[in-house]
Formats: structure tokens, C-alpha cells, sequence
């Protein structure tokens, strides 16, 4: 008999093991060195990943070259940051920006201008450096990106339309970190939080070409009835200097790979799965949609299992990554794997002849942080609504209050991992047993 809370918690825990940069970073470190510039190796960074990432390089460099020369500057979040010997690492703010983060993107921006043909930039970019790589194009403050931060935050825009607006509001992002670099020779290494995987996404795509333009960025902002400060908007409407597109020339000597993947993250996670005994079904690395409607199609899906043993028989579990949005509407506190495991409870409570009682249940974001909360997300198991209606507690109640954080809490069932060090998104398992 398959304890749940255990065998959910050992898929959450493989899944963030896949993506460790002192696993997966390492292989394509040799061919750096294999092909050493002449000249000095600048590490340059920005992500939830970033110390870490700084630390597998420097490990590396130690014990295949250490007479190389080997320094730099990564930026991380606040509580990520990883101790280095050559290469620096600083915290900031996410996901709104802070003084901190400006002050360093400034630093890895001249870092990169100072380079010649000679010099290698190795670049180290993840999740969360799009607020993190926080350098505000000339006459935009630092406060009028965090209100633009802070409104789409809120908004539900997604990822992709977020960082579309970000990279047209900086000075190092979508692309203008390896222009600052030219000529040097610039390798990138990424760890991708975004559903589809788009370079020019994760981290607003510092070191490659960027496809979306000024008029999409402010398609974004109207969508979403966000009304920047007047410098955004007259910088978006004037767009002045677009950001280097596919083709450019100053991307021939770039080149920037993947190293971990949410793909890779759900396929270790149904491996294990399959160790135990329990059939996995992937079903996507790159869902979106808003928290509580991805939950309610969860929720039919393993229904479907639970009745008819379909698309796999029991005992079978459902993974899924990608990136949910919420539009906050109430005031409690709780990211979106927190807002999706209540919504799937509120879903499950429904369908109460669906054998719910053979459900559990986990969403964590790979990084450790559900949003500004100190939860990496939560585990709903098969008492858990009769557990919350002896507290007097509503998952319905919570669920319109944006109060997944304080739902969970109050049953004991937050998932605590503290900060990975990595980041591919969000992780969700529904076991069906």
C-alpha cells in the first residue's frame, strides 16, 4: 500500500534533483574548455539558479583547469545565494525588482562592455532573473519598472506576455547582454522555467535575439488595463531602439544552451514513479491558464482515471509542469501551486461519487518559494476536505480569497523545502491509487 504524502513528496524531490546545476551543468562544461579563450573567462548571471550555478562552475574550472583564469558576477535571489571563491554572487528582490538587483545588473552590464575578442563571456541564466537582471532603460526609474512589475503581477498575464514588456523597459535584457559583450565570444547555459522553453523567455533573454517588439509590449499592458507611469509609456510609444532581432550579427559568436528542462524534471519524477509500482502519465511540461481552471481540468482527468482507468490504470499518476497564472481578486496569501491544489480541491468536493477518496495530490514550484510565500506549494490528500470542514475551514471560502497558503497552513500540509537553488517551474502530481 503506497503511502501518498511519502511517494509525492520522493516525485517532488526527483523532479528538483534533475535540474541541480552540479548535475547537469558539468557535461557541457567541457566543451569550454575544451575551446579556452585566449584572453580572461567572465561568468555573468542572473536567476533563482544563479549561485548555484556559479558554484558548479567554479568546481568544474577547479578540477579540470585551475590555472585558468576564472571571475565574475551572478545575481540571485534573496536567501539563493551560494558562497564562491573567484566568481561573485549577490542577492536581490523577486519578483519585484530592488536597488540591489539594479545595482548589480549595472555591474554585470559594464562586465560585459569591458571585454575584448580575446574573452570568453560565460553566461548563467535561470528562472527569476528577468526581475533579478533589473537595469532600467535611460529615463525610467527603478520605482516605475516595480509598479509595472507589480501591477502585471497581479494582472494574470503570463510569462511570456510579462517579459515581453520587461525587455522592452531594460538596458541588459532581450538580447543586449551579448551586445554589450561583442566582441568577445559569448556561451550561455540556461535552466528553463517557461512552458515551451523559449530562450528569449527565461530571464527575458539576456543573450539572444528577441522577436517580440515595442507595439507588443504595449498590446500587453492594454490587454491587461495596466497604465504604466508616464516614462514607461512614452518610451513604449516612442519605441526608440529595439531590441536586437533573430538575424542580428551581433549574435554570430553567441551561442546559448539548455541544460535542464521541466521536461527532464517530469520525466526523473515518473521514473521513480515507475520504480515504485505506479504508472506515470505526463501530461504536458508547458500548461498555462489560470491556477483554479487548470486544476478543475486536473481534477476531470483523474476522475477519468478513478472511474474508468483511463488513459492508464490505477495505481497511476498524473504529472504535469508549466506555468499557471492567478489573478488576485481577494486578500489572503498563496502562490499558484497553492491556488491550484485548493482549486482542485474545490473541484474534487464536486465530484463527490468519483472515488475521491483514492486521490492525493502535489503542486510545488521547482524553486522551493510559491510565490512570496515561505512554502515551496502544499499536498492535498484524501481527508483533507473532511479534515478542513472539522476546522470549520472552506476551500470554497478560500479559494475566492486567494487563501490557499492559509488553507493549507491550518491543516499542516504546506510542502517546506526551503530555496533549491534551481528553478524549472511548477510541479504538479495527482496520484490515483
Amino acid at each position: 500500500m503506497h503511502d501518498p504524502a511519502k511517494l509525492l513528496k520522493s516525485l517532488f524531490e526527483a523532479a528538483v534533483a534533475a535540474a541541480n546545476p552540479a548535475l547537469c551543468l558539468p557535461p557541457h562544461l567541457e566543451r569550454v574548455l575544451a575551446n579556452p579563450p585566449k584572453g580572461r573567462t567572465v561568468v555573468l548571471g542572473a536567476g533563482k539558479a544563479g549561485g548555484a550555478m556559479a558554484r558548479a562552475v567554479e568546481d568544474f574550472w577547479t578540477a579540470h583547469s585551475p590555472e585558468r583564469p576564472l571571475e565574475g558576477l551572478v545575481v540571485t535571489r534573496y536567501g539563493h545565494g551560494v558562497t564562491c571563491d573567484r566568481i561573485e554572487v549577490v542577492e536581490a528582490a523577486h519578483p519585484v525588482p530592488d536597488a540591489a538587483g539594479r545595482a548589480a545588473a549595472g555591474r554585470i552590464l559594464a562586465l560585459a562592455q569591458g571585454l575584448t575578442k580575446d574573452d570568453l563571456a560565460l553566461c548563467l541564466i535561470s528562472g527569476g532573473g528577468s526581475a533579478l537582471l533589473s537595469l532600467p532603460a535611460d529615463g525610467i526609474t527603478l520605482e516605475d519598472k516595480q509598479a509595472v512589475t507589480a501591477d502585471l503581477l497581479k494582472s494574470g498575464a503570463t510569462i511570456h506576455e510579462m517579459n515581453c514588456v520587461r525587455k522592452h523597459l531594460s538596458a541588459i535584457k532581450g538580447g543586449r547582454l551579448t551586445a554589450a559583450a561583442a566582441p568577445a565570444r559569448l556561451v550561455a547555459f540556461a535552466i528553463s522555467d517557461v512552458p515551451g522553453d523559449e530562450l528569449d523567455v527565461i530571464g527575458s533573454g539576456p543573450t539572444v535575439a528577441d522577436p517580440t517588439t515595442y507595439a507588443n509590449a504595449v498590446s500587453v499592458l492594454a490587454k491587461y488595463n495596466v497604465t504604466p507611469p508616464t516614462a514607461i509609456a512614452t518610451r513604449l510609444a516612442e519605441a526608440v531602439e529595439e531590441t536586437p532581432k533573430p538575424g542580428d550579427r551581433v549574435f554570430a559568436d553567441s551561442q546559448t544552451t539548455l541544460v535542464a528542462t521541466p521536461q527532464m524534471a517530469l520525466e526523473a519524477a515518473a521514473n521513480v514513479a515507475r520504480a515504485a509500482g505506479v504508472t506515470p502519465v505526463i501530461l504536458g511540461d508547458a500548461i498555462e491558464g489560470e491556477a483554479r481552471e487548470v486544476a478543475r481540468m486536473h481534477a476531470g482527468i483523474a476522475s477519468q482515471v478513478a472511474r474508468h482507468g483511463q488513459p492508464a490504470a490505477t495505481p497511476c499518476v498524473l504529472l504535469s509542469g508549466g506555468e499557471t497564472t492567478v489573478t488576485v481578486r481577494g486578500s489572503g496569501r498563496g502562490g499558484r501551486n497553492a491556488e491550484f491544489l485548493v482549486a482542485l480541491a474545490v473541484a474534487l468536493a464536486e465530484r463527490s461519487g468519483d472515488c475521491i477518496d483514492r486521490l492525493s495530490a502535489i503542486a510545488c514550484d521547482t524553486d522551493g518559494i510559491d510565490g512570496t510565500e515561505d512554502n515551496a506549494g502544499a499536498l492535498y490528500l484524501p481527508d483533507t476536505l473532511a479534515r478542513a470542514t472539522a476546522l470549520g475551514l472552506s476551500a470554497r471560502v478560500r479559494l475566492n480569497d486567494n487563501d490557499g497558503y492559509s488553507f493549507f497552513e491550518a491543516l499542516g500540509d504546506l510542502v517546506i523545502s526551503g530555496p533549491t537553488l534551481t528553478n524549472v517551474n511548477d510541479f504538479r502530481a495527482i496520484l490515483v491509487i
